[in-house]
């Protein structure tokens, strides 16, 4: 038996949500067995640090500490939101909040919509009381308010892991090429703003890897929501995923054309900060390590999130998230530190950053 077998061994589940907690499976097995990466680059590539031969900073003294919604993060990291939702799916879940309590990190949780309609699910996500001490983010998909959900659904997302957020992902493109995929989306701005009025926990709106656009942060900040994960193109294509659950040769050969869709993870990183400078930031898309991580901290980012290698590691051990997470925090430190840059504040918008 494969490793990746043995994390994803069928269970029975109820009938409600069983159709959702396959899907997950399904998600979880390509992510992991296939190349399904978009063809599009991060962006990162396109800015570089001036190294500073003379930091005049004691490598000791850099540092990357912060907070998100009131809590202490020992770095500005988040482990982005993968999986849950089915049985055989909680190690996964529970090694990455072993991970991020041990490191004092952040973690958002996959998509609770298949525990929000079976219960009996839930458990693959309860994981406050292994990660008692860090930032964790519940999360729905945004489109479900257009079909039924509402302020009920989304404080049970919130209760189910005791969220410190709520994450609402938008992943129009995915839901077009999926074949159960959900796409009544018109209207979807005014219940996204009715909830974030009403929820007693900050919102956080999040692509699933092809970026935000000015014009839509714009409109997500006038609404009230707390965040935007920006999740830009260059990690996972969630079109690309969708491809190889496809049925057809038809469906197969729509999901394909979209491998290089959406905006690069920097484009889109400049473009809603220079639109919503009050809101928290996160950036997410094909961040490869910590000059990455660095990177998108000088261009404006709070938190740097990634998915696709904490879940690889996952598969593994939590220690192995754990040694991932630690190889990102001090490549962090050491970026900041070899361009003499002592402290997050000081990395924001900082001149030690160029366009290549």
């Amino acid at each position: 038996m494969t490793k990746v077998e043995g994390l994803l061994l069928s269970t029975d589940q109820s009938v409600d949500g069983a159709q959702t907690a396959r899907r997950k499976r399904d998600h979880v097995r390509i992510n992991l067995e296939r190349d399904v990466s978009s063809l599009r680059g991060n962006g990162l590539d396109a800015w570089r640090f001036v190294p500073s031969a003379l930091p005049e900073l004691d490598l000791q003294a850099v540092r990357v500490d912060t907070a998100l919604f009131g809590r202490p993060l020992a770095a500005p990291l988040l482990i982005s939101s993968m999986t849950g939702g089915a049985d055989d799916l909680a190690p996964i879940n529970r090694r990455l909040a072993e991970a991020a309590q041990q490191t004092g990190i952040a973690m958002g949780v996959g998509s609770q919509r298949a525990a929000v309609e079976s219960p009996a699910l839930s458990e693959s996500f309860r994981i406050r009381a292994i990660a008692p001490d860090v930032p964790l983010m519940a999360n729905l998909g945004a489109v479900q308010l257009n079909y039924g959900y509402g302020l009920d659904q989304a404080q049970s997302a919130v209760d189910m892991i005791e969220a410190d957020a709520l994450i609402l992902h938008l992943n129009a493109l995915q839901e077009a090429v999926q074949p159960e995929g959900d796409t009544r989306f018109a209207g979807l701005l005014r219940r996204i703003e009715d909830l974030a009025r009403t929820l007693p926990v900050p919102i956080v709106i999040k692509e699933v890897g092809w970026g935000i656009s000015a014009a839509d942060a714009t409109r997500l900040r006038d609404v009230g929501v707390a965040a935007i994960d920006v999740a830009g193109a260059g990690g996972t294509s969630w079109s690309e995923v969708e491809k190889h659950r496809a049925d057809s040769e038809v469906d197969h050969a729509v999901a394909s054309a979209f491998r290089a869709w959406g905006l690069s993870t920097a484009e889109s990183l400049v473009a809603v900060r220079a639109v919503a400078p009050d809101l928290t930031l996160i950036a997410s898309g094909g961040l490869r390590d910590g000059i990455d991580v660095a990177t998108c901290l000088a261009l404006g980012a709070d938190v740097a999130g990634l998915a696709g290698p904490f879940l690889r590691a996952a598969a593994t051990s939590t220690d192995a998230v754990v040694d991932a997470i630690g190889v990102l925090a001090r490549t962090l430190r050491i970026a900041m530190f070899a361009a003499g840059i002592a402290d997050l504040t000081s990395l924001r918008d900082t001149p030690a950053l160029v366009r290549r």
